[in-house]
């Protein structure tokens, strides 16, 4: 994807320089616009668009046939190469500092903002669109985001599949989810600034750019609320480590391979965050105890003292007021498999794993997974054992451990 967004933008230029930069003011304007949602875009917390107004700007000036009533020339390879400079530009002070998801992004942008302008530019400069209605051209326009949109998704989950071997399927259903939040606002406003800007004028940017700007506020707090959750949650799993119930690490090595299992198995986003929580939290229930179970390792207790601390468990995570959803995972973790949610299940199967490993000497790993292979018939469920046994091959957890 990369090499298609080069070579896109390394044609574009060409044929810019060939033919010439048309409508110089309205290319500068659009080029501020990109290059400063660019610039402000969220380098924090992942977000699925964290430069809405970069986004926005590159497809209205994709879609723009007018500027205030006179027919604009500006042509698909001159959209495509002042989006491309001003996205450069924009995300030089990103690049400086070595953040390597900037050129995923724009990879992105580059390719969608393309994808816009073949489809609209070419109809628009050969007079297509010219007996079309007000109603009839702004659905086109709708239309023509949409399949951007569409087209911008498949593209994200190829890239994080890519990046991190997760299955596509849940990655791509992620996105189309999304779509409904942020990516329908930048849809909306990229259609509404190049409808207004053919009726008004280049006045009407800044006017619609202050809803976005306002928008990437709000994302930037939701971000960093979703980070003091989180380790927040981390800060009460700790717990358990600093009164010697569990051994150090363990609640993070449990959330890290769950959350792996998970994925393979393909839990949507919001379920990998609850199976998240729940995986750092399992073993807070053991603070009520009396007499700590030794090395903290529950698998190996009777089903009913399991059952008991995985109450008590789900007792504390609701004092907290951490999600009701993370505390069924806490207090069903116990449950027979067949009873339980799949994160239940997946929480149950890596804790088990995480303590024979553990305890099983240098081949560890490998006995660890025979036992719960083993222990199918009845304490774990078959697929979460298997899924667990392809993410350890896959990552080679099991052969260097081993090793």
């Amino acid at each position: 994807m990369r090499l298609a967004a080069l070579l896109l933008a390394l044609g574009c230029l060409t044929g810019t320089l060939w033919e010439g930069l048309d409508d110089r003011g309205i290319a500068l304007a659009f080029g501020v616009l990109v290059g400063i949602g660019e610039w402000a875009r969220w380098t924090g917390a992942e977000v699925r668009e964290a430069a809405p107004l970069g986004a926005a700007g590159g497809l209205a000036y994709a879609l723009l046939g007018a500027d205030a009533g006179a027919a604009t020339h500006d042509g698909a390879f001159q959209v495509v190469t002042v989006v491309c400079a001003a996205s450069l530009l924009g995300n030089v002070p990103h690049i400086a500092d070595g953040r390597r998801p900037t050129l995923d992004h724009l990879t992105r942008r580059v390719l969608t903002v393309g994808f816009a302008a073949v489809c609209f530019q070419p109809l628009y400069s050969r007079g297509a669109l010219e007996h079309m209605g007000g109603p009839a051209y702004a659905l086109l326009l709708v239309a023509l985001l949409v399949l951007t949109a569409l087209c911008d998704a498949v593209l994200a989950a190829a890239q994080a599949h890519a990046r991190t071997g997760w299955p596509f399927g849940p990655l791509l259903r992620d996105e189309l989810r999304g779509l409904l939040g942020i990516g329908s606002a930048v849809c909306a406003t990229g259609a509404v600034m190049a409808l207004a800007v053919a009726v008004v004028g280049l006045w009407a940017l800044p006017v619609f750019c202050l809803p976005l700007l306002l928008t990437q506020l709000s994302l930037r707090r939701y971000a960093a609320v979703r980070v003091t959750y989180r380790q927040t949650i981390a800060s009460l799993a700790r717990a358990t480590e600093i009164a010697g119930y569990t051994p150090a690490g363990h609640a993070r090595r449990v959330a890290t391979l769950s959350q792996a299992v998970g994925r393979d198995l393909g839990l949507s986003a919001a379920e990998l965050t609850v199976l998240e929580y729940a995986a750092l939290m399992h073993d807070i229930g053991q603070l009520s105890l009396v007499d700590p179970v030794p090395a903290g390792a529950t698998a190996g207790l009777p089903a009913a003292e399991q059952r008991r601390i995985a109450l008590l468990g789900g007792a504390v995570v609701r004092q907290t007021g951490v999600a009701a959803a993370v505390a069924v995972v806490v207090e069903r973790q116990a449950d027979p498999y067949r009873e339980q949610p799949v994160a239940a299940r997946i929480v149950r199967a890596v804790n088990a794993y995480e303590e024979k490993a553990r305890d099983s000497g240098p081949g560890g790993p490998l006995t660890a997974l025979e036992e719960l292979r083993l222990a199918t018939a009845g304490d774990y469920a078959p697929e979460v054992v298997e899924s667990l046994a392809r993410v350890l091959s896959r990552d080679c957890l099991t052969l260097r451990a081993a090793g």
